[in-house]
């Protein structure tokens, strides 16, 4: 293997205790815990998991974090009167509803409802747009995380040629948009593009988010590339294996991610990012509030 791995374990522990910092710092200045609430309806097990996981960070730095579980028979507008319910919860900075949804929701309409301002998940309509005009309250965790690891390891995306494989709301397009942010020349690719390797090779900057495992092997890479696999699927065997074939992508890389351990904590890390800034938004906005109100009873 000649590839240098970027730990994701390790740059997700360094960036939770900043969190764990910002928190006590939030508390000690202001009075001010973050709060995040998480909704999850149904039973799904993958969700459920993800779901503790996130719990457990907040957690571990000293956010604030309270779980809605909603039966499966539960309606769309049920989850919607919820979240407006938290909308209107000054001690809840963030709302994140765990997906996926039941089939028959209309997922749009209820991750539209959680307000820009509380959106730490980086989905609504408005976070994403802005990714468009950098007008952005909060970038979509995942992207958000790879372009910190690529900070990290002092990667410049600056002119560099960056291919996206996968071009899922999520992952795939956001994460186009921040490159294109930070100045890359950017290609994105998906399911249905021909010839896939003709792309891949001119990459300078790889990032696949494909959800299929071993998808892109060491012939379809750029000697020296940097190589950010965000796929995460498990095998017939249980294991689990990321959208590049590591042992042949790693003799050509120059930066690769491992699966599991790359990518995947730093997305929950971001979204602790995301939280702790809302809180701090909010406390500024109540503090300029409370200034305002003061000098007019002056006057």
């Amino acid at each position: 293997m000649t590839a240098r791995l970027i730990d994701g374990k390790a740059v997700a522990a360094a960036e939770r205790q900043k969190c764990r910092e910002r928190v006590e710092a939030l508390k000690r200045e202001q009075g001010v815990t973050p709060g995040l609430a998480v909704i999850m309806v149904g039973s799904n097990p993958a969700s459920a998991v993800y779901v503790r996981n996130k719990m457990r960070a907040c957690e571990d730095v000293g956010i604030r974090s309270e779980r809605f579980l909603l039966p499966e028979t539960s309606t769309e507008d049920d989850v919607i009167r919820l979240i407006e319910r938290l909308k209107a919860d000054p001690d809840v900075d963030g709302i994140l509803v765990q997906l996926p949804l039941p089939k028959h929701y209309n997922i749009e309409r209820v991750l539209g409802t959680i307000p820009a301002e509380k959106d730490v998940d980086g989905f609504h309509l408005y976070n994403v747009g802005g990714l468009v005009v950098g007008g952005t309250v909060f970038p979509p965790c995942t992207p958000y995380g790879v372009m910190r690891l690529l900070e990290h390891e002092g990667i410049s995306v600056i002119g560099r040629n960056a291919v996206v494989v996968g071009a899922s709301n999520i992952v795939g397009k956001p994460m186009a948009l921040m490159l294109m942010q930070h100045e890359a020349t950017v290609s994105v690719c998906h399911a249905k593009t021909r010839d896939l390797a003709q792309y891949t090779v001119l990459a300078d900057i790889l990032v696949v988010a494909a959800g299929c495992p071993n998808l892109i092997t060491g012939p379809m890479v750029r000697k020296d590339a940097v190589v950010i696999d965000v796929g995460i699927n498990r095998l017939p065997s249980g294991e689990l294996v990321g959208d590049c074939d590591f042992e042949g992508v790693s003799k050509r890389a120059s930066f690769i991610t491992p699966v599991p351990g790359g990518v995947g904590p730093m997305t929950v890390t971001m979204l602790l990012v995301n939280t702790i800034n809302s809180a701090a938004r909010s406390a500024a906005a109540r503090d300029a509030a409370g200034a305002s109100k003061s000098l007019l009873g002056a006057v």
